[in-house]
Order: structure tokens, then C-alpha cells, then sequence
């Protein structure tokens, strides 16, 4: 079984992908090694604020999604 890391959404920053299904939040690692640490996460489904979620590695973040 694959262990994971609990983490909070802190914020959701914008809609992605290709027919906006995929949430680009922030979270909040709350176990772990890097318990505390905020990272920048792409989410599929529906989110809301302080919502609770599992990462399997707190180790990649992804790239901010900027418009032109």
C-alpha cells in the first residue's frame, strides 16, 4: 500500500487544463518531513477551501500558470 502525506488546501489560485477540470492550489503539508512547507499543486476534481487531501510525495511542485 502506498504511503502518503496529509496535506490542507490553503487557497485555489486558478483553473487549468483543457476544459478547466484541473485546480492549481495551494496546500499545506501537515505530516512529514516537511510538515508546514506550502506547495503549488495541479488537483483534479472538485476542491474548496480546507478541504483535506493526500500527496504521495512532497517533493515536486508545479510551475504557476501564467496568462499572456
Amino acid at each position: 500500500m502506498a504511503e502518503g502525506y496529509g496535506a490542507e488546501i490553503v487557497e485555489i489560485k486558478s483553473k487549468t487544463g483543457a476544459c478547466g477540470e484541473v485546480y492549481q492550489v495551494l496546500c499545506k503539508v501537515l505530516e512529514g518531513p516537511d510538515a508546514g512547507r506550502v506547495l503549488l499543486r495541479n488537483i483534479k476534481g472538485p476542491v474548496r477551501k480546507g478541504m483535506k487531501i493526500v500527496l504521495l510525495d512532497t517533493e515536486r511542485e508545479a510551475k504557476e500558470i501564467r496568462t499572456r
